[in-house]
């Protein structure tokens, strides 16, 4: 997964949009709008994000 770092980072508190898990990685829409995904959802959906032009900001995993 292609990765861009930008702010602010996400917290424990940011849920995944799909399942309520941790989110993991934050996809930015070219319009602006923005979706938390846990790293399972992230995969599962990173072809089409790819394919809309998204900024994937990927939190790194806490111990």
């Amino acid at each position: 997964m292609t990765a861009t770092l930008i702010s602010p980072e996400l917290t424990k508190a940011d849920r995944c949009d799909r399942c309520g898990a941790a989110a993991r990685v934050r996809a930015t829409l070219p319009s602006g709008g923005q979706l938390l995904f846990c790293q399972h959802h992230a995969n599962e959906h990173e072809a089409k994000l790819v394919e809309l032009a998204a900024v994937l900001q990927v939190s790194p995993v806490e111990a």
